[in-house]
């Protein structure tokens, strides 16, 4: 029979008559079945979460009950200020052109900050540096790694497009 005394991560029920009781947790949790917090209670960010999740959904419902139902079932309700209906249409509709020109600002944002593609700021900067000559003084299987540095943009070139300029010589012979 297997030992129990085992250490599993997975949850294990254990019927052996040397237990009495069925257990379904594992013998190294907490007696507790669920899990508190150092402080005692739920966090400030779960709290802050939980409170903004209701309130929007009661906006939202707010918002659409005043939207969509009639002026004369408002009154009839007790309902007489709030805001004119123009309202209802107008806020969505300056939110959606704000959030859209925001996005244009920072689009354009962008393209201007972006140094053109023709200059060489593209490929070196003040960052760059150049492959130092490096002496591997030990042999075998102990060599230290290289120094960090810039791949040179001619050995790129070299390695993706080599095979390329192969092919377009080999044809060229042939014809």
């Amino acid at each position: 029979m297997a030992d129990s005394s085992v250490s599993s991560p997975r949850r294990m029920l254990s019927l052996s008559k040397e237990r009495a009781s069925v257990s379904l947790l594992d013998p190294d949790e907490k007696a507790s079945a669920f899990v508190v917090s150092e402080e005692h209670g739920p966090k400030p960010s779960e709290v802050y979460g939980f409170v903004g999740s209701i309130s929007a959904v009661v906006a939202t419902a707010i918002f659409l009950a005043w939207a969509y139902i009639p002026e004369n079932w408002l009154h009839f309700l007790g309902i007489t200020y709030y805001p004119s209906r123009y309202w209802a249409m107008a806020a969505p509709a300056y939110a959606m052109v704000t959030i859209f020109l925001a996005m244009g600002f920072y689009l354009g944002l962008n393209f201007m900050v972006t140094p053109p593609p023709t200059t060489l700021n593209t490929i070196f900067d003040e960052y760059s540096r150049e492959p130092s000559p490096f002496m591997a003084s030990c042999e075998g299987i102990d060599q230290p790694i290289e120094p960090i540095s810039d791949i040179p943009l001619s050995h790129i070139n070299d390695l993706m497009f080599d095979h390329c300029n192969k092919d377009y010589k080999k044809l060229k012979k042939e014809v």
